[in-house]
């Protein structure tokens, strides 16, 4: 549950998608760098986690296989895999802001073990960085739908059950939040 399989679990996403593009490209030059690209990638993880990895991203159906007649088997992402490898992007993932609010607010809470604590500041991290307001430490609000980006931020960090996602429509300090977000 550590944050390296969350980082592992990406790779692997975006290895399979570099698949993807190499089956779509007629260049041969532009082949034999994705191939040299996937070969440096697949040396610098590690087994154990790689299983560990694939593992969870088969329980999220974001990976399927296929077996073979000659014996093989070909991995490759599902539907929801791919939507998710080109939807987001970890390092530059945000919510959306609706032209005209809702009226109601998105709470995260989240009660991670002290022993996942790396995982813990990780989502902080991401949802400071996604402009929630902290309401208290293990507490952020939003007045935007986020559902999306929580559940990937979830799988990814392999934290579904220690995140909760409420709507809400009634916050008794709701005029310093509409004021924070600029919703007056």
């Amino acid at each position: 549950m550590s944050r390296l399989h969350g980082k592992i679990q990406k790779k692997i996403i975006l290895l399979l998608l570099a698949g993807v593009a190499f089956g779509l490209t007629r260049s041969p030059n532009r082949q034999w760098k994705i191939i040299k690209e996937l070969r440096e990638e697949w040396k610098n993880i590690n087994r154990k986690y790689l299983e560990q990895a694939v593992n969870s991203l088969y329980k999220s159906n974001l990976i399927s296989h296929k077996d073979n007649p000659d014996g093989t088997t070909t991995v490759f992402l599902s539907k929801k895999g791919k939507e998710i490898a080109l939807t987001y992007n970890l390092d530059k993932i945000s919510i959306s802001k609706p032209k005209k609010w809702d009226n109601k607010w998105r709470m995260v809470t989240f009660d991670i073990p002290e022993k996942f604590r790396r995982t813990r500041d990780a989502l902080r991290f991401h949802l400071k960085r996604m402009e929630f307001f902290e309401y208290q430490k293990s507490i952020f609000v939003t007045p935007y739908p986020c559902i999306k980006e929580i559940e990937y931020l979830r799988e990814f960090y392999r934290i579904k059950p220690y995140v909760r996602i409420l709507l809400v429509e009634k916050l008794d300090n709701a005029p310093h939040l509409r004021k924070h977000f600029n919703l007056l």
